[in-house]
């Protein structure tokens, strides 16, 4: 492993400190004119040409040798025997987890209500989970059996029909956790499909794909790229960028725990960011030495090191009132509060995925089974964006029903606003139902 050097310090206090954060932050997710390319060519090649583009395009990419679309298929047999391939103690706390995620988000389905106005007149929202839903589940080394549970759970809490997932096995490597995750999860279909390709079938439909109404979960740039490209044919999750961990603590949590905590989240990808903010200046120093202490005993050494040094930070701030602003600007993906008392300031964070609340309390535990959901918005859309949730496999309907009486009055509002907008034809649609008062009097 080349040598770790020194984390980036920042201070506060410096007159440039917020052009030094921006460029912190700063992260051009744009595909390139070449992966945009390609991207489109394998969308036109699936529609065009449906499985049998699959096939050839599992068979270059990925190293599989597929004759057709049914060596691509697994059955709910197939997800069945993953579960007596893995061991007693993994399926244990797939289903521990699988349990916690699904009882988290039992809490956050919608229901359908309706009222009644004085006329008569019923307003109301009626709920639907959506028809089918897609998930993307990277493959190969990158598996990410907790990816699996978070994404299908709350579809089928949702009340999602069918969920198909897409994932890809690079030369024919199969991850058995993985499929136990879905066998667990409730997934419906699984197809071992990947990249680009795996997200237009699922958009678009082939011979054997079927279509789906939204596609979630994780990939890389072609997936992504295929993502942004096929949204408005059906809805996406989010286009996430590289993960990202901001702990705030008071310098009274052990340095090895938060230089580990930052290493969980660098460890993910090269481009992965981990930030400490702190009033203490000399436990930035000792989180300083922990990570270097700890880095030489890490088995992605070289991965963590080029996050923590290209992206990394130990920020120094004036009190924790400073940190928490500090912790706003910044609207991290996941958000560690390691202090004495984290309830205190809560009701000051206003841009966070996920907030870890306590010295106790690590990220980690999030990202397997602390029950919310680990698909968080990143690169600073926490300003506007939330967590994967129920409400992402739901769609609202408005309920209007208009009684006589209801009708006749809302009409006269009507008229009046679209013959202000000369939209002659809706004023009189509105104005049809409109009953004299003298009439409503007999």
């Amino acid at each position: 492993m080349t040598a770790p050097t020194a984390i980036r310090r920042l201070n506060a206090a410096d007159a440039d400190f917020a052009r030094h954060l921006d460029h912190l932050l700063s992260w051009e997710s744009v595909s390139d004119d070449a992966v945009n390319q390609r991207v489109l060519d394998i969308i036109k090649a699936v529609r065009e040409r449906g499985d049998a583009a699959l096939v050839e395009f599992t068979q270059r990419f990925d190293g599989v040798q597929a004759k057709a679309i049914d060596d691509l298929i697994l059955d709910r047999a197939r997800l069945e025997l993953a579960l007596t391939r893995i061991t007693p103690v993994q399926r244990e706390a797939l289903e521990k987890a699988a349990n916690r995620v699904r009882v988290y988000h039992e809490r956050q389905k919608q229901d359908s209500w309706q009222y009644t106005e004085a006329d008569g007149t019923v307003l109301g929202q009626k709920v639907t989970p959506l028809d089918r839903a897609g998930l993307y589940v990277p493959g190969g080394k990158a598996s990410y059996p907790s990816s699996v549970l978070m994404n299908a759970i709350p579809a089928k809490v949702a009340g999602v029909s069918e969920v198909v997932m897409v994932v890809p096995t690079p030369r024919g490597e199969v991850n058995e956790l993985v499929l136990a995750a879905a066998c667990i999860a409730g997934v419906d279909r699984v197809f071992t499909i990947g990249g680009a390709q795996a997200v237009a079938a699922l958009a678009y439909g082939t011979q054997s794909v079927p279509q789906v109404d939204k596609i979630v979960g994780p990939g890389n740039i072609y997936v992504a790229t295929a993502k942004r490209h096929v949204f408005g044919q059906v809805g996406i999750d989010m286009i996430a960028g590289p993960s990202e961990i901001l702990v705030v603590c008071d310098g009274q949590t052990d340095p090895d725990w938060i230089a580990m905590d930052l290493f969980s989240q660098a460890e993910h990808d090269e481009d992965a960011q981990a930030i400490l903010v702190s009033p203490d200046a000399e436990f930035l120093d000792r989180v300083a030495a922990s990570i270097a202490k700890l880095l030489p005993t890490m088995e992605r050494a070289e991965i963590i090191n080029t996050s923590i040094n290209g992206r990394g930070a130990l920020i120094q701030v004036r009190d924790m009132q400073q940190a928490i602003e500090v912790a706003n600007r910044i609207a991290p993906e996941h958000l560690e509060l390691s202090v004495a008392d984290p309830q205190a300031w809560l009701g000051q964070i206003r841009h966070a995925g996920a907030i870890f609340m306590g010295r106790h309390t690590s990220e980690a535990l999030g990202d397997y089974c602390a029950g919310p959901n680990h698909v968080l918005p990143t690169s600073g859309t926490a300003r506007f964006s939330s967590p994967l949730g129920v409400y992402d496999f739901q769609k609202r309907s408005s309920i209007i029903f208009c009684s006589e009486q209801g009708a006749s009055e809302l009409g006269r509002t009507a008229s009046v606003l679209a013959r202000g907008e000369s939209l002659t034809a809706h004023a009189r649609s509105a104005e049809y139902r409109i009953v004299d008062d003298q009439d409503q009097g007999q």
